[in-house]
Order: C-alpha cells, then sequence, then structure tokens
C-alpha cells in the first residue's frame, strides 16, 4: 500500500527492505546513506537482519576487503515476479534482472 502511495505522491524511488513475514523497514522518507546501496549479481556485501534488544536491525556486512571509492553493494534478493526489474550491475554473472 505505501509503495502505490509513493508512486501517486511523485516519489521515484522508494527504499523498502522486507526484515520478516510482518516487518518491513521504510527508509523513503527517513532512513541513513546505507538506503542508497545499489544492487549487484556479483555483490562486495551481504545484508542481514540481527535483534538487539527486542529491536530488527539491517546490519551490511561486507564479503571481501573494499578499496576507497569503490562501490557497496548488495544482492537485493527480491521475490520472483511476471513484471521484472531490469538490473543493470553489468557484471559478468548478472542475472538480468533484480526480481
Amino acid at each position: 500500500m505505501r509503495e502505490k502511495r509513493y508512486v501517486q505522491e511523485g516519489i521515484g524511488s522508494s527504499y523498502l527492505f522486507r526484515v520478516d513475514h510482518d516487518t518491513i523497514i521504510d527508509a523513503t522518507k527517513c532512513g541513513n546513506l546505507a538506503r542508497f546501496i545499489n544492487h549487484c549479481c556479483t555483490p562486495n556485501c551481504y545484508a542481514k537482519v540481527i535483534t538487539i534488544e527486542a529491536q530488527k536491525k539491517i546490519v551490511i556486512y561486507s564479503k571481501q576487503p573494499i578499496g576507497v571509492n569503490e562501490e557497496i553493494t548488495y544482492d537485493y534478493k527480491f521475490p520472483i515476479e511476471d513484471t521484472k526489474i531490469p538490473c543493470l550491475c553489468h557484471t559478468e554473472s548478472c542475472r538480468g534482472t533484480l526480481n
């Protein structure tokens, strides 16, 4: 519902992260810089949900050393849907879509 509302409001992008079946964190209007981490089919990081003091948090872990000015990326792992979202990572093993 919120994603549809953002489209109606003219907000170009939404930053929604599914934590579990019941919880989605929305960083569209308020969030830290991690909301701008791009998808890549061959990422240098991964996202993990952890619980701290009964609150679920998203943590980004590096899979390898990341150089200065190197883009930080992770695989969004979007669910498979009929409408495909094109992937623009251009890596050798690019799947072609985010979903």
